[in-house]
């Protein structure tokens, strides 16, 4: 059974579709919610007939300090918890527990950071770079962190919303640079940008960046065979093992 001193709860506020497994969830906690960008959160359903509450990780796109959670979602049609997260009506409640963990953040020993994420997997990095950003222009930081992200999916509209936001930042400023990617450009006529899988272009924009070795960090997130090839190319790079860090959303079998 659910010990409800340990969680939260969190009420619905919408839900923005990029694809037909593919959205963005947007809850609202009853207070400002404090973890490290780059941390998950295990929320979910709980059932009273149920012999255990129906809970799964995800990481936290948003930033922290406010009472607006968001969190990018692919459903799994044979999956528990996400088929009943698309069925959610406005004001629906959920639970989260009250402790944020994760050691998936930013290695704060190093300045410069390369990103490289699959669909979903971006989520940490949107909140590492949200918190940036916030703390920039409330002149909580003067010397930015530089990012390079790297953020691929089959077909461009499965980057979503926030493909417009990374190419704003890197309109923008100049801490971060973002390399958007598509693997099935005969699906996407219209797309323009670099095509691939992200390991397929990540030598490339690692090698472009130019960024001092013993100062970067490396970051993958998302799929694990994605993981395992750009892990191979950043120590291929020259990057050390401590330097490179990585979060799997499921294992293979």
């Amino acid at each position: 059974m659910l010990d409800l001193d340990q969680y939260s709860a969190l009420t619905f506020v919408e839900r923005i579709d990029f694809a037909e497994d593919l959205a963005v969830f947007r809850f609202r906690a009853p207070a400002p919610v404090d973890f490290t960008p780059g941390q998950y959160a295990t929320i979910g359903l709980v059932d009273s007939d149920a012999d255990r509450p129906l809970l799964r990780p995800y990481s936290v796109a948003s930033a922290p300090g406010s009472t607006d959670l968001e969190f990018f979602i692919e459903r799994v049609d044979e999956g528990d918890l996400t088929p009943r997260l698309w069925e959610l009506e406005p004001g629906a409640e959920l639970w989260m527990r009250k402790k944020i963990v994760g050691r998936f953040v930013l290695d704060t020993d190093r300045h410069y950071h390369v990103m490289a994420a699959t669909v979903t997997g971006v989520g940490p990095y949107i909140s590492i770079a949200r918190h940036q950003q916030r703390a920039l222009q409330s002149g909580k930081r003067s010397t930015p962190h530089q990012f390079l992200v790297l953020h691929g999916a089959s077909r461009s509209w499965e980057l979503g919303t926030y493909h417009d936001e990374l190419s704003a930042l890197d309109r923008e400023t100049d801490w971060l640079s973002y390399v958007p990617t598509v693997s099935r450009p005969w699906e996407d006529p219209d797309w323009n940008g670099e095509l691939g899988r992200v390991e397929d272009v990540l030598r490339k924009h690692l090698d472009a960046a130019s960024f001092p070795l013993d100062q970067t960090a490396a970051y993958t997130c998302g799929h694990p065979q994605m993981i395992d090839k750009a892990q191979g190319i950043f120590e291929r790079a020259g990057l050390s093992e401590e330097a490179i860090h990585e979060e799997k959303y499921f294992v293979e079998r």
